[in-house]
């Protein structure tokens, strides 16, 4: 009887997608924007904060992390450092998202650089336009 208890129990978590007691917990997501500034064009930002053109996030293995930009440009990503990602078509379109698990632990470096220039998309900009990094510590 206690058997089939925790079979139930266990069936049930998972269709609420909750992790049981002693079961490994689902993976972490890190959301981050790629945001449009007037000075230099680009920096990192999350709901509750606004970064630089440099971030640098410590995460755990199998975190997946959610790259979106709140811009009407288009982004290319590049590998820099680290195990290796993943990454497919390394072009990110306006309007979609780009998701990289971080399955291994290691320090990763990605670089984002706009394919257009602000000029193309009708944007102000002072200053140079920046490339974006962003440096992932996986801790195992």
């Amino acid at each position: 009887m206690k058997r089939r208890r925790l079979a139930v129990v266990v069936a049930a978590c998972a269709l609420l997608g909750v992790a049981p007691a002693g079961g490994s917990a689902a993976a972490k997501t890190v959301r981050l924007t790629i945001a449009h500034v007037v000075a230099h064009c680009h920096v990192w930002e999350t709901t509750k904060s606004v970064f630089g053109p440099t971030l640098k996030i410590t995460v755990t293995r199998g975190t997946r992390v959610v790259i979106r930009p709140d811009c009407p440009m288009d982004f290319d990503f590049a590998q820099t450092r680290g195990p290796k990602l993943a990454l497919g078509d390394p072009r990110t379109y306006a309007g979609s998202s780009r998701t990289i698990t971080f399955r291994k632990a290691g320090v990763y470096r990605l670089t984002v650089t706009n394919v257009q220039t602000p000029d193309e998309r009708g944007l102000t900009v002072l200053g140079d336009v920046n490339t974006l990094t962003l440096t992932v510590v996986v801790k195992p």
